[in-house]
């Protein structure tokens, strides 16, 4: 399955739990905090100053 911006992080982590580490790598360091469960992986990246763009090419590999 491909990942894709509009998908909650808590779903992410769900189908592909190994892809927290490339999350953990980008900035993204409250992965369990349950506020970030419910966003999306757009969200998250607005609020960590990240392209979303390359964080799915490095996630999509």
């Amino acid at each position: 399955m491909e990942i894709n911006k509009d998908m909650k992080i808590g779903e992410l982590l769900e189908i592909a739990p190994e892809k927290a580490e490339i999350l953990m790598e980008a900035g993204m360091h409250c992965l369990g905090c349950p506020a970030s469960q419910a966003e999306t992986l757009e969200e998250a990246c607005e609020v960590h100053g990240i392209d979303v763009n390359e964080l799915l090419k490095e996630i999509n590999k």
